[in-house]
């Protein structure tokens, strides 16, 4: 009898070790698995595989596969999965502090872009918090340009043009200059382009390379508007619920894509602006009357930002500009 309880009782504790071990998780994502911010997930994911000794598994779902791109934060919210990754800036019309790296020329450098982000985190955290998830690393796109179907030499040149919009701050802009906002994300781009839905954006080479762009525009204009972050986060409930060494292990992981995201990037800059002129695409600065224009349409932007957000962008522009 006793015999039989100590195999029970080891039983037990090998299916409680291989419950465990079968922690699951799912991660959707907005970016088709060959863009550098999917490869960086897929590393992240196999990191925590093997930090946390394989207690936990999380599967990415690149390519908006899973959830469209604004259905993600809700999926994370209501507990549909535990993970996401998303543009903060998609997020801008209810957390308006989360556009804060989409107000044009505010950081235009990887370096500012960073200055930035340390000086907006602890308000991101806190935003996110409140809405039962957790912040665990953020990766930048490339400094963003603007794609035309045609040469542009002022912002009046936009006019009429089918202007691709992904978030407040780029449909306003198509506002300002006359042009037709279309929504479209990212992974819906390509098709966009193929029936002539878009035929103008403001967005990186990056994603202009994930899209094949030069097989419908030519003309892109590097004009280092803004460098947008895209962020994972994760459900603070499927967070609690991880034992100690195996939170750990996450945000170990976490730690480490971050620094490889933002390295990851800044090689994906150059690279993918190849990757256009090697398309055929005339890859250029913008003229001098349309980075002016640019410019000055910049401080409306700015000032409208500001206002929307109140004191949490106030107080995180003020903080960026004194590092």
């Amino acid at each position: 009898m006793r015999l039989k309880l100590i195999f029970a009782a080891a039983a037990m504790t090998l299916a409680a070790t291989q419950l465990q071990a079968q922690t699951k998780w799912d991660l959707p994502a907005g970016y088709p698995a060959t863009n550098f911010h999917s490869r960086n997930l897929q590393l992240f994911a196999d990191d925590v595989k093997k930090l946390s000794g394989g207690k936990l598994d999380i599967t990415v779902h690149p390519g908006a596969s899973l959830f469209k791109v604004p259905e993600i934060k809700r999926a994370v919210q209501t507990g549909q999965v535990q993970a996401g990754e998303l543009l903060m800036s998609n997020v801008e019309n209810e957390i308006p502090v989360f556009g804060i790296d989409t107000v044009p020329f505010l950081a235009t450098s990887y370096d500012d872009a960073m200055k930035l982000y340390k000086a907006s985190k602890p308000v991101i955290e806190k935003k996110l918090e409140a809405q039962g998830m957790t912040l665990l690393y953020t990766v930048p796109w490339p400094p963003q340009g603007i794609y035309a179907n045609k040469t542009l030499n002022a912002i009046g040149d936009m006019k009429g043009l089918k202007f691709r919009s992904y978030n407040p701050t780029t449909a306003r802009i198509a506002e300002l200059i006359g042009a037709q906002p279309v929504t479209i994300q990212a992974a819906e781009l390509a098709q966009a382009l193929a029936t002539n839905t878009v035929n103008s954006f403001i967005t990186s080479a990056s994603t202009g390379r994930d899209s094949k762009v030069w097989e419908s525009l030519k003309y892109f204009y590097d004009a280092q508007i803004w460098l947008p972050k895209d962020m994972v986060f994760v459900s603070t409930d499927a967070f609690k619920k991880l034992d100690a060494a195996t939170q750990k292990a996450l945000l170990d992981a976490s730690a480490a894509a971050e620094t490889r995201g933002w390295d990851m990037s800044k090689a994906e800059a150059e690279d993918a602006k190849a990757a256009l002129v090697k398309g055929g695409m005339t890859v250029a600065a913008p003229p001098p009357q349309l980075a002016a224009d640019f410019k000055k349409l910049g401080e409306t932007l700015s000032a409208e930002w500001l206002k929307k957000a109140g004191a949490d962008g106030e107080a995180a522009v003020a903080a960026y500009k004194k590092m």
